[in-house]
């Protein structure tokens, strides 16, 4: 069975003196059975952990700016994200070459060292070649009808200053539990994912969400590796029937990438402009 693989990337790389914040990390199979779920702590933790599950046709699912040509600015991917999503209240941050963010694009050097190979998403990729792509699970839950946020996107992450700390803490692991209810749900989806398949992962739903805050981004951060993971899963079973290229139209480099996210997509929030399209998913293309 092909392996999917979901990185939450802390996109700061740490110092001797600062260590990386945690990334989150998980993979699973085309049943959904989650083969592996938990941390690391700095790329070289990552990388290892993503080379000890390489295999060959694996898919990879990175939530970081992996290309970043840009001097100043946004990229094109990340303005479409804000074009296409904010009607659900979803914009991106922004990435270039003055921001001192640079996990991501160190990440993709790495990967490309060790055999695997970067996917805009704009042509076919042997079933074979283990592969890897940009993702943002705040798309993934408002463009996949399967979670159920038709309007806007949860508020998981900051809650606003509208309500006092303690209450804001209180108001968002409600949100938290609610996101991994629905979560839950993929258990019967197509693709899956059924997170009582894992010890660490089965965790988020027998196990309230924390209120502390340094406890709940531990949460939160593998929250979003699971939703890295899932979306590499579905764009390999359905391609861009479910899924878009966001920053389809960017410059190339010189070393021939183009900054995209792919993105889970509904009809009203594609655009019709995202360029050239795959005929198949990625799991059913031909060799």
């Amino acid at each position: 069975m092909t392996r999917f693989l979901g990185v939450d990337l802390a996109w700061a790389e740490g110092s001797t003196s600062k260590p990386a914040n945690e990334s989150g990390l998980a993979c699973i199979d085309e049943s959904g059975r989650v083969l592996d779920a938990g941390w690391a702590r700095g790329t070289d933790a990552v990388m290892r952990w993503i080379d000890s599950l390489w295999e060959p046709g694996a898919v990879l699912a990175v939530d970081a700016p992996l290309v970043v040509n840009n001097p100043t600015g946004m990229r094109l991917c990340e303005r479409e994200t804000g074009s296409r999503y904010g009607r659900w209240h979803v914009s991106a941050n922004a990435s270039n070459l003055g921001r001192p963010w640079a996990g991501g694009v160190t990440i993709r050097r790495r990967l490309e060292a060790s055999g695997w190979t970067y996917t805009d998403g704009l042509a076919p990729m042997d079933k074979a070649t283990p592969s890897f792509f940009e993702c943002y699970p705040y798309t993934t839950l408002v463009g996949a009808a399967e979670f159920g946020y038709l309007d806007k996107r949860p508020r998981y992450k900051r809650m606003g200053t509208s309500l006092p700390p303690d209450e804001r803490r209180t108001a968002r692991a409600m949100v938290c539990d609610d996101l991994i209810q629905r979560i839950w749900g993929l258990t019967r989806a197509s693709p899956p994912l059924d997170l009582g398949s894992h010890p660490v992962s089965d965790a988020l739903v027998t196990e309230h969400s924390p209120l502390v805050d340094r406890a709940y981004k531990h949460r939160e951060d593998l929250i979003d590796a699971l939703l890295c993971a899932w979306t590499a899963s579905l764009w390999w079973h359905r391609g861009t029937e479910r899924c878009q290229v966001l920053g389809a139209r960017d410059n190339v480099s010189e070393l021939g990438h183009r900054p995209t996210i792919i993105a889970p997509a509904r009809p009203e929030q594609r655009r019709g402009d995202e360029g050239a399209r795959l005929v198949t998913a990625p799991g059913t293309s031909a060799s």
